[in-house]
């Protein structure tokens, strides 16, 4: 399939291309070039209609990775700026890129949610349908609007949207670090964080997901938690067949993706 990466020139979108790409053709729309060369182009903003029509032309589906001035879910700090330009993007530029896309017959895709929609001071997450929108935070408000923006054109326009709402995403290195040396923030929480092969693993299951049905909206937990201590990943698993599978790597000592002769396997780290 030929997709679009929404931001992909951001952190995750960086650092998931390079498995992406052995799977499907990719374009990506940003203020900025990715990092990774060979990758079609289209420079523009997801409030700009006419770079959001040249960039979906000829597309199949796409991935929305904006994510604009993250906050942990549990702050409530907050500017005038940064209210603006989490509105700005996180939910005026979704229903703007949403209304086109399905205007140009493009009704499949997957949106890039946060745990930080909820409030981030919980010991247990029980099921996405469970645990409310109750974020402090405006980041984590307007990334649930967003949802709520998908659930809308899943209902009305027919789409097929999977929203998955990530937690910690951190490259190869970034994740041996804080899997070896976690981090424990002062009121006793942490973060689990999940491996950039893991998190690819992760939308290239939700994009073959898109491809059946329609009308149809989920989100589903992804995070680096195998042994399910706060999050339960069974809804990734029944729909995605998804589960984090980096941690083999600590038990191993390996430290590179898992790959074969065409790149890193589906089902993430190999073993």
């Amino acid at each position: 399939m030929k997709v679009l990466l929404v931001g992909g020139s951001g952190h995750v979108g960086s650092f998931i291309t390079p498995y992406l790409q052995r799977h499907h053709t990719l374009r990506v729309l940003d203020l900025r070039p990715p990092r990774l060369e060979g990758i079609e182009y289209v420079e523009g903003s997801v409030t700009d209609p006419v770079a959001i029509r040249q960039a979906l032309d000829g597309i199949d589906t796409f991935i929305w990775l904006v994510m604009k001035s993250g906050q942990g879910g549990m702050l409530k700090d907050q500017t005038i700026p940064v209210i603006l330009d989490n509105y700005e993007v996180n939910t005026k530029g979704l229903h703007l890129f949403l209304f086109i896309a399905q205007e140009m017959g493009i009704t499949r895709g997957v949106y890039t949610s946060s745990m930080s929609v909820h409030y981030r001071n919980r010991t247990w997450y029980p099921a996405e349908e469970l645990v409310p929108y109750d974020t402090p935070s405006v980041y984590g408000l307007t990334k649930g609007f967003g949802e709520l923006i998908c659930q809308y054109f899943a209902r009305w326009f027919d789409m097929n949207l999977i929203a998955l709402r990530i937690t910690g995403p951190r490259t190869r290195a970034q994740w041996l670090e804080e899997r070896r040396h976690p981090r424990i923030y002062p009121d006793g929480s942490r973060i689990f964080v999940t491996d950039e092969e893991d998190l690819a693993d992760a939308y290239l299951r939700a994009l073959d997901a898109v491809q059946i049905g329609h009308g149809r909206f989920d989100a589903i937990f992804i995070a680096g938690d195998e042994q399910e201590q706060e999050h339960n990943l069974s809804k990734a698993r029944r729909l995605l067949g998804w589960e984090p599978r980096a941690h083999r790597l600590l038990a191993s000592g390996e430290s590179e993706p898992g790959t074969t002769e065409n790149g890193p396997t589906r089902g993430g780290v190999t073993g």
